[in-house]
């Protein structure tokens, strides 16, 4: 995908580096494909006659490691990302999950906490326990990712500041996202946080749609789309292995502090389940509300449920999977830009690994060899290289 080239152009501030950055950050590849989960495993391969081939040297220790991605620029690793974008891009490998129409969806995600080490970008909190009050340490980060039809693509990640919400530092993530992937998505998405004024407005000002869960039984759109939906028979329809009873309207001026008249859309489904306890069926129901700018004419009520659900993409294949499975919630150094540039590195690295199984690999050895397994190939190659009797580790 034309990544190495830009990512071996990256320098850090060093006055004076003995060890390339492109060392380093190659280093940092091997391990997240791996899936080797911190520095110090990684510093367990460096007997593996494989390092000399990859970074032309010995590896470095995982004290340099950390200390060099503390003095990375983040927004040369977001180039590399914007790199594999285009490449994807002109590939016609991000398919619109709904026909032209490109969703895009923003969360917020807590990577960890602490109640002893902190540095200057930790936010705190106090802990209410039965021996006293607590600071509590920890750092959250909004991350926005693109939702296609054959696979989700993490664009870009931001840091909550220490005296701002989850919408502040949503927005300041947007505004450098529409200047860099200007025509990635039509549609923006979020949770019932961002059912917000200020993100709304952001979507009108900038061209784009926004679509967000609605709840709250106080407010007044709800309460006036629940009145108005009751006088209306619903719409029956069906979405994956879920029956559909839906509503969806037009025109609600409700809510005022949002300057555009909003669309209300209401799915009241239902399914069933079989439990693996007694193997028994058991009938499941729920009820979702979404309010969006998107009008009828572009997406259709199927389609905007379609959507609001696949708002959970950024959860499912997005955080769970970077943490689970990539170890980006490993705090590798507690440092606030080393720790930035490490989540920005799981992901170029969890992009590039995810395409290159979807499109490099036959279908015949997707169906016997699982992500997770490719990565354990991966390590194998990595640990196999290690000589039977590897030279002392010097003092």
């Amino acid at each position: 995908m034309g990544w190495e080239k830009p990512l071996d152009a990256i320098r850090d501030t060093r006055k004076r580096a003995q060890i390339p950055t492109r060392v380093i950050l190659r280093s940092v590849v091997v391990m997240f494909l791996s899936r080797m989960g911190s520095l110090h495993a990684l510093s367990q391969s460096s007997p593996s006659s494989f390092w000399k081939k990859w970074l032309g040297r010995d590896l470095p220790s995982d004290d340099t490691i950390g200390r060099v991605c503390c003095l990375v620029p983040p927004q040369d690793i977001r180039r590399v990302q914007h790199q594999i974008y285009t490449r994807l891009k002109r590939m016609k490998a991000l398919a619109d999950l709904v026909p032209r129409i490109s969703l895009a969806v923003v969360d917020e995600h807590e990577s960890h906490a602490t109640y002893k080490r902190h540095c200057d970008g930790c936010l705190q909190r106090t802990i209410h326990a039965e021996d006293g009050d607590r600071i509590q340490y920890y750092h959250r980060y909004v991350a926005v990712q693109l939702v296609g039809k054959d696979g989700c693509l993490m664009l870009d990640v931001e840091p909550t500041l220490p005296g701002e919400d989850e919408v502040a530092a949503a927005l300041r993530l947007l505004d450098r996202v529409v200047r860099d992937y200007p025509r990635a998505f039509d549609v923006i998405a979020g949770d019932a946080k961002y059912t917000d004024p200020r993100f709304f407005h952001w979507a009108l000002d900038h061209g784009k749609h926004a679509l967000t869960v609605l709840k709250n039984e106080n407010r007044d759109l709800l309460a006036d789309a629940r009145r108005l939906f009751a006088d209306i028979p619903a719409v029956s329809m069906r979405y994956l292995a879920r029956q559909l009873e839906c509503w969806d309207l037009e025109g609600f001026t409700t809510w005022p502090q949002v300057r555009v008249p909003v669309r209300v859309v209401c799915s009241r489904e239902s399914w069933t389940v079989r439990r693996q306890l007694d193997d028994q069926e058991e009938e499941l129901d729920t009820e979702w509300f979404w309010v969006t700018t998107l009008p009828t004419a572009i997406a259709s009520t199927l389609a905007t449920v379609r959507l609001g659900h696949n708002r959970w993409a950024i959860e499912n294949h997005g955080f769970n999977e970077l943490t689970t499975r990539w170890h980006a919630d490993h705090v590798y150094k507690h440092d606030s830009d080393g720790m930035l540039v490490l989540w920005l590195m799981a992901i170029v690295c969890q992009n590039l690994f995810l395409f290159f199984y979807q499109r490099n690999l036959k279908p015949a050895v997707r169906a016997v060899a699982s992500m997770l397994h490719i990565s354990r190939v991966i390590a194998a190659e990595l640990y196999g290289n290690i000589p039977a009797r590897p030279e002392p580790a010097p003092t």
